[in-house]
């Protein structure tokens, strides 16, 4: 027996609110929800147990769930369930489903509003089944967090260890280096000073031609941007039949034009590089990472265009960077290539797991799948 469902518009479902300006990437006990998920925290709250829904731009429509206190940013709307008949546990997946992303307006930037939003329809089992079904789906969401968490603990060791080495200079046999003067400050001897260029191998992204994009997974998938971006690792959400540029499995890839510059993630496999990245890769890629990760504030102050910052090949390919010896690299890789093979197949494992999540979840909300014998 499937359980009977209304047909209602969301205005009678949830009782929306606004977010609140707020500096971003601030210190304290509290998240600060933007409309691409966690910004920055703060010492105060304006809501608990809610449904945060990217209001206004790239993440126009994203939907991100909160059980405890939070602050939501001005680009923002916060979704709350309208009486006790809904579960807002079960509303979080229940708008995640709907794509509120269909009802954005706005000619130059995407906009979602109250207005449109209290006026789409969506069918709404009752109460029982609502937990039921939010319970079958936490438990995809709580083997998702469980990796999450295992992820950080990782990355978080090989920062450790980056820093302890190469930060700190107390790496294997430190204490019988003497430590001598360069351009960079002292260092060890034995070390040297060189350019990205000759640790890395820096590839800069060139376009394909337009009429060769498709997303129907016809030739090499591309990644010109964030678009194409996940937590960790590259995604592939557009292919291209004239590949130009390539990047591999394992690869940096980095943002080199505009707001977003800067920001990277590794390539979990082969890709065209459109224009607005470049890919980094190197026989040490474990110490290219970490390095790269450690340069970035002083490469972020060395973009040039105010208005539209950027960064040549030339520009990366020549700043100067600590070069330890083969034998140190080869040692560190050694330490931190498993760490970065297990965040890999983690990373994957919640890829799946969403995928599956996000292909019950419409079963569950039409009734396909018959979850009446289970208990709420």
């Amino acid at each position: 027996m499937v359980a009977t469902v209304r047909a209602m518009q969301l205005g009678e479902v949830i009782r929306f609110a606004n977010g609140k300006s707020i500096k971003p990437g601030g210190e304290g006990c509290y998240p600060v929800y933007g409309s691409n998920g966690i910004i920055g925290h703060c010492d105060e709250f304006r809501y608990e147990n809610g449904i945060i829904i990217g209001r206004v731009g790239a993440y126009c429509g994203s939907v991100a769930y909160c059980p405890d206190r939070f602050w939501p940013s001005d680009n923002t709307l916060v979704a709350f369930p309208a009486s006790d008949e809904f579960d807002t546990k079960f509303l979080f997946y229940l708008l995640h489903n709907t794509k509120l992303s269909r009802y954005a307006g706005g000619a130059a930037q995407p906009l979602v509003t109250q207005t449109v939003l209290k006026q789409v329809e969506v069918e709404v089992p009752p109460l029982p089944t609502q937990r039921r079904i939010a319970s079958i789906l936490s438990a995809y969401d709580e083997l998702i967090e469980n990796n999450q968490r295992r992820i950080k603990i990782l990355e978080e060791m090989a920062r450790s260890l980056y820093r302890e080495w190469f930060a700190h200079f107390r790496f294997p046999g430190h204490d019988k280096v003497n430590m001598v003067p360069s351009p960079l400050g002292p260092i060890p001897q034995g070390w040297e000073v060189k350019k990205l260029g000759e640790l890395a191998t820096v590839t800069m992204g060139l376009s394909p031609k337009g009429d060769t994009y498709n997303d129907e997974e016809d030739g090499t998938p591309l990644v010109n941007g964030p678009v194409e971006f996940g937590d960790r690792f590259t995604k592939r959400a557009k292919w291209t039949t004239e590949p130009t540029k390539f990047c591999k499995e394992g690869d940096l890839v980095v943002c080199v034009r505009g707001s977003t510059t800067g920001k990277y993630v590794k390539s979990d496999g082969v890709y065209c590089l459109g224009r607005g990245v470049c890919g980094i890769s190197s026989k040490y890629q474990c110490f290219i990472d970490l390095l790269f990760e450690n340069e970035l504030p002083t490469l972020l102050g060395q973009t040039s265009g105010s208005t539209f910052p950027s960064w040549t090949g030339p520009q990366l390919k020549s700043h100067p960077l600590l070069s330890p010896p083969p034998e140190v690299l080869a040692r560190f890789d050694g330490f931190v290539k498993p760490m970065s093979a297990a965040v890999l197949k983690y990373s994957r494992q919640i890829q799946n797991l969403r995928r599956t999540r996000d292909l019950l979840l419409p079963r569950l909300l039409s009734g396909q799948v018959d979850i009446s014998k289970g208990s709420a």
